[in-house]
């Protein structure tokens, strides 16, 4: 048999739960907006009946239902589409990376342009041919310092730009170290808080969230997999744990990314992309760059000097010595020459004569500026004697008389129009063997950036557009509807009214039983 107050005990439990679906949906609300908020719905369910099935059941027909009862306020959230999310989100990371490093190097490239390297050296190439055209005047001489100072400096300029960027890289890796040490340290504490609450039978969900949302943040930086357990998240990067349950990785450092990155743990992410840019990218450029600087300078080239040249004393070209009245050549010589280098020290300057008579040979024309090793874009610069005195440049191969007698032949320009037929010369490689033109090598340079470029931009488009749309997925099935909650908000809120009005019909009820029966003929 029911209780009297029975129906007002189910009247109670159902405004006791359309108040929780109330007040959830006004979180909801409230939280429409908020990054990483999943929306919650109260689980409500009929409470246990007043007749159970038992020997003392009773013979009234049918069980008597005692109302409605909420036993969990959980969170819609769909674990499959979380990583889906995140493995995109570290593709897109990475990616974005390499793009705004490429775009980077094509700004430090600046090709096509007016003002970038190959400007600069067509103006090179030109300031040869105009002293070819008056070798003596020292204004054309002083043409050509300025432009081998505008090339040289434009090589410092671009090694330079190339290092910072480097720099910049490797500090933007330690910058994002201390960021995921910072995630992986708040996941550890909420595994702890969240463990502690839903230990007394409660669901964490805001807790879950701000988890949920730092994971999310990680796997644009580094690739992660997480797994649930009891004592929370374990968050592991390829074969590298980050969170074990309460316990954070500590140490993570640009060192400790670097390792990773070697073995094969970091795969993807912001880190991977600043990693692989560095090593890859502003490398590869650097190398090119210095290669190109240094085979200008020493790269074989192959040259036929004219009939009549006079070679230096003591030359020696194609394992010939050249010495006394041999230096003349008798007929047009072919020879291969260490790059513009190596040719301008076959010509004469309009230096005076050298402590024997001779006159003077050409230097290096291009030098290293710590005065040693190899030539490269950041150390490669202008000989010192020609830099204070443009009349170190050669520009002539004839002499007439012998020591101590020599004199130059005043208005011979056969140096300076090899040296202006260089442009058009093939350079054999110091670093790869492979022979081109300077302009080719430099040009071959500048297609691969765009092509890399090109590449990493739809990389990057392609990601984003995934990205997108598995987080339009998530936020359908996870996100805030206003329409959605408005909707529910009335729903509630009419089950409220009914159940309060069902109380008060019950009470008007119990008030004639009370008050009203066995009265009559007082």
């Amino acid at each position: 048999m029911p209780s009297t107050f029975h129906s007002i005990e189910t009247a109670k439990r159902s405004l006791f739960t359309q108040t929780a679906a109330l007040n959830t949906t006004g979180h909801n609300i409230a939280n429409a907006n908020t990054e990483g908020y999943t929306r919650q719905t109260v689980k409500m369910k009929a409470s246990i009946p007043m007749e159970a099935y038992g020997i003392n059941r009773s013979n009234v027909p049918g069980q008597l239902g005692t109302g409605v009862e909420f036993d969990a306020i959980e969170r819609i959230r769909e674990k499959f589409l979380d990583s889906q999310y995140r493995g995109e989100n570290t593709e897109l990371g990475s990616w974005t990376i390499r793009s705004n490093t490429l775009d980077k190097l094509q700004q430090i490239m600046n090709e096509p342009s007016d003002t970038g390297i190959r400007k600069v050296l067509d103006n090179f190439y030109k300031s040869w041919s105009d002293l070819s055209k008056d070798p003596e005047s020292v204004t054309a001489r002083t043409i050509v310092k300025e432009n081998a100072l505008a090339l040289t400096d434009a090589m410092n300029h671009m090694s330079k730009q190339l290092n910072n960027l480097s720099a910049d890289l490797t500090s933007n890796v330690e910058a994002k170290s201390s960021e995921l040490q910072s995630y992986v340290n708040s996941i550890a504490d909420l595994n702890q808080s969240i463990t502690k609450i839903e230990g007394l039978g409660d669901n964490a969900n805001d807790l879950r969230d701000q988890r949920d949302l730092i994971v999310d943040k990680i796997s644009k930086i580094v690739n992660v997999t997480v797994t649930d357990t009891d004592q929370g998240y374990n968050v592991n990067m390829g074969g590298q744990a980050l969170v074990t349950g309460f316990e954070p990785t500590t140490g993570i450092n640009g060192a400790f990314l670097q390792a990773a990155f070697a073995s094969n743990d970091l795969q993807g992410g912001e880190v991977h992309g600043m990693i692989f840019s560095r090593d890859r990218f502003v490398a590869d450029y650097t190398a090119q760059m210095d290669n190109l600087a240094n085979t200008l300078a020493t790269g074989n080239i192959t040259v036929t000097l004219p009939k009549g040249s006079v070679l230096p004393e003591g030359t020696v070209l194609n394992g010939v010595t050249y010495t006394g009245t041999s230096r003349t050549l008798q007929s047009d010589l072919t020879v291969t020459v260490k790059g513009l280098n190596g040719l301008h020290q076959l010509g004469y300057t309009q230096e005076d004569k050298d402590a024997n008579g001779n006159m003077v040979a050409g230097k290096p024309f291009f030098v290293t500026s710590n005065n040693g090793g190899t030539i490269t874009a950041g150390n490669i610069t202008l000989n010192t004697a020609i830099v204070d005195n443009p009349n170190a440049i050669a520009a002539s191969l004839r002499i007439t008389g012998t020591a101590p007698t020599e004199e130059l032949v005043k208005g011979n320009n056969t140096l300076a129009s090899l040296m202006s037929n260089l442009k058009l010369s093939n350079f054999t490689s110091v670093s790869t063997g492979n022979t081109a033109t300077i302009d080719s090598f430099f040009s071959s340079m500048v297609g691969q950036l765009g092509i890399e470029a090109q590449e990493a931009t739809r990389q990057t488009q392609n990601s984003t557009a995934l990205v997108s749309q598995v987080e339009t997925m998530r936020q359908s099935v996870s996100g805030v509807s206003l329409d959605e909650e408005m909707s529910n908000m009335i729903k509630f809120q009419h089950a409220y009214s009914a159940a309060a009005r069902f109380m008060t019909t019950f009470d008007q009820l119990l008030d004639k039983l009370i008050n009203s029966t066995g009265v009559v003929g007082r």
